[in-house]
């Protein structure tokens, strides 16, 4: 990997800040995306004076097709040397049913988690096939294959991922390109904060010990290392503490 160029999107916070840390520490050079410029910045100074890696910010918002491309546009020559593509930019917005939840979070939801991960294989996938090499590492969820209460549209978009990631893994077949789902339970980042306010938020950690950011993020780095003959087509990741989607499968510590 030393010396590839991986795109990371939602690098902001969480898994994908995480995985841009792994990735610069094994000297991989970094396209990082996200919506909030000052993040960004700060992971790149840091990403640069601990690594030496080469960090490109492009700050643009993936549910925009628009904007992605204007901005992949503005580093084309980096783009087309991306030999790692990180789909992680998503999200889950509020915990209703569907007949009393808010139209604008499902658009918000679909449109990130779904039609955003395509924008970006749409982007940049075709220089991969003109080299016929290449790995791509969607970020799917434990609710793409079990739905939860109040969880059906989130999961009805993880669930989409799945599909997308199986569907282009065969649209593939005969190149050398590698196609990878990460499946995370629980992981303590801004996720629950984003979904239900800080206060519910949380109280989905409470009583267990939660994935870090770091455990997924090590996750797909063990991934792209694998041999180039070898794609883990998914990967469903969990702390012991949850066995299955949803709040009756997680054993809290009183």
């Amino acid at each position: 990997m030393k010396g590839s160029w991986a795109l990371v999107t939602g690098a902001s916070a969480g898994i994908g800040w995480a995985i841009a840390e792994q990735l610069a520490a094994r000297g991989v050079n970094l396209l990082i995306t996200g919506r909030r410029a000052e993040r960004l910045q700060a992971l790149k100074q840091q990403l640069v004076d601990q690594h030496k890696t080469l960090v490109e910010p492009l700050i643009f918002d993936v549910r925009n097709l628009k904007q992605c491309e204007a901005a992949l546009k503005q580093k084309i020559s980096h783009v087309a040397n991306v030999s790692i593509l990180i789909n992680n930019a998503g999200l889950a917005k509020g915990a209703d049913t569907p007949w009393t939840g808010k139209p604008d979070d499902w658009d918000q939801m679909i449109d990130t988690n779904i039609k955003g991960l395509l924008y970006m294989t749409r982007l940049v996938l075709p220089y991969m096939i003109q080299r016929n090499s290449g790995h791509v590492v969607n970020m799917g969820s434990i609710a793409g294959h079990w739905t939860a209460p109040g969880g059906s549209v989130y999961s009805a978009t993880k669930f989409a991922v799945r599909a997308i990631t199986d569907g282009l893994r065969i649209d593939l077949g005969g190149t050398n390109i590698r196609v990878t789902n990460i499946e995370p339970g629980i992981a303590e980042t801004e996720f629950a904060h984003v979904r239900l306010g800080d206060e519910k938020g949380a109280a989905v950690y409470q009583g267990i010990t939660p994935l870090t950011a770091n455990d997924v993020a090590e996750a797909v780095v063990w991934c792209l290392d694998r041999p180039s003959h070898v794609n883990i087509h998914e990967l469903l990741i969990t702390p012991v503490a949850q066995t299955g989607c949803g709040p009756a499968y997680v054993h809290r510590q009183s």
